[in-house]
């Protein structure tokens, strides 16, 4: 039998309490401690979450960044899913650990709540949002598939009991009969957001997404299968709220993210359609031909992250396809597009410029780009509408829940809002090396705002 990182032999799996019959995990013979830049330590425990944290699944979060494209425009923004993961666990137990000391946990839901939350993004993929646009996966259902299939977190989750993988799959799933657990994880103010939140503005150095974390974990109360806020607090949850408007909109959204993120997209249609086309690539990895080719196999999905798509931008600069190594050159040395603003009458107004870049040998279909990017900061659920999102609920003094925006101002002026932006992004340098006596370059400059 091997050994675990620790030195010691693995568990055989949890005891029964003889007196209850509740599952006694085993602790670890000493606490481990992660540093954090956050949260300061991390506090691990349990033997089953330090065995999961060193999973080749769980380590492969390591080689995913939290932000994708976002570290071109702040370099600091070089963090991992691994660390966010287990900044969300950390919460997780914390709120907890404050539950549990007021009567009001149910402990049989600790384990698989704090294991939820360390693998809720286990499933992602490198570039996350880019790639599941491109390839149609689904990091969610990757989670699941991960937690359940054939791996070492399957493994060591079935050591528990043989329903237990499908407990911490279904909490990631929003289909747990526990609403109170996926609330913890999963709402509008839950241990997953105050995490990346906080820990994106961190590393991007930005001020605008620290809200008081504390403050908010000693105002909140189970209620039914919901977690409530005491009305003393809600100072508190409009700062987080406004918190995450900021972060949206200043850090998320930025234009030379979003400009990073449409060529990133570029390249991976790019490559698709040549290798849908037949042409030979001077390097291609296996796992990637096989992602290429459609549906992926879970082990082979395993196997991608960012070093793999990075090495593959690296190398397509000396393909033979011009587009493909353009586009990669532009994203490993970061000469991004540029944009212009549109509104919303200007949506389709591209069909001009489409012809001219055409006409102009730009190819429109890799250097022409739409992007919209939306957000709503604060709704909840009303009848007629497709999606639900269950309100953030005040416990006023005489026990009563009032909705957020029924008792904030501030919450109240953004409830519903939905704001949205929309920008062309497009070459720049390839419009302005146009050769003067094109009749089109005038047209695309004049269309553009371009000056020179």
């Amino acid at each position: 039998m091997s050994q675990d990182r620790s030195g010691l032999l693995p568990s055989s799996g949890p005891e029964r309490c003889g007196c209850c019959g509740m599952v006694q995990f085993e602790q670890l013979n000493e606490e481990k401690v992660f540093k954090d830049p956050v949260h300061r330590y991390i506090h691990v425990r349990d033997r089953l979450i330090w065995d999961l944290i060193g999973t080749p699944e769980f380590q492969r979060l390591r080689r995913i960044r939290q932000l994708g494209t976002t570290y071109l425009t702040f370099h600091g923004a070089e963090h991992s899913r691994f660390g966010h993961s287990l900044g969300v666990y950390e919460i997780a137990r914390r709120v907890i650990g404050i539950f549990r000391n007021r009567g009001d946990w149910d402990d049989s839901e600790t384990m698989p709540a704090l294991c939820a939350a360390l693998l809720h993004d286990v499933g992602h993929g490198p570039f996350s949002h880019s790639f599941e646009k491109v390839f149609g996966t689904n990091h969610e259902q990757f989670t699941q598939e991960i937690i359940l299939g054939d791996t070492e977190i399957h493994r060591l989750l079935s050591r528990v009991s043989a329903d237990f993988p499908k407990k911490v799959a279904d909490i990631i799933g929003k289909t747990y009969e526990n609403r109170l657990v996926v609330s913890l994880i999963s709402s509008q103010i839950d241990a997953d957001r105050m995490d990346y939140l906080l820990r994106d503005a961190y590393f991007t150095g930005v001020s605008y997404g620290h809200f008081d974390m504390e403050r908010i974990w000693r105002v909140m109360r189970p209620h039914g299968d919901q977690i409530v806020f005491k009305f003393s607090g809600m100072h508190a949850v409009e700062d987080y709220i406004m918190s995450r408007y900021q972060m949206y909109w200043q850090v998320y959204f930025h234009p030379v993210t979003r400009s990073a993120e449409v060529i990133l997209t570029q390249i991976l249609h790019r490559a698709s359609r040549l290798y849908r086309s037949g042409f030979r690539f001077k390097q291609m990895p296996d796992v990637l031909i096989r992602l290429l080719e459609g549906e992926i196999p879970l082990a082979d999905y395993l196997r991608l992250d960012e070093s793999v798509f990075m090495y593959c931008f690296q190398v397509w600069q000396d393909e033979d396809d011009a587009i493909l190594r353009d586009l990669c050159c532009r994203f490993i040395n970061r000469r991004l597009f540029k944009y212009v603003q549109l509104s919303r009458d200007q949506l389709n107004a591209d069909a001009e410029l489409t012809e001219l870049f055409r006409s102009a040998g730009i190819d429109p279909d890799y250097y022409l780009e739409v992007d919209s990017s939306s957000d709503c900061p604060y709704d909840f659920y009303r009848p007629g509408e497709e999606e639900e999102r269950l309100p953030i609920q005040l416990q006023m003094p005489d026990g009563s829940l009032h909705e957020l925006s029924r008792e904030s101002d501030v919450v109240r002026a953004i409830t519903g809002k939905r704001r949205t932006d929309h920008k062309l992004y497009y070459p720049k340098d390839r419009v302005l090396n146009l050769s003067d006596s094109l009749p089109e370059k005038k047209k695309i400059c004049a269309l553009l705002h371009i000056n020179g």
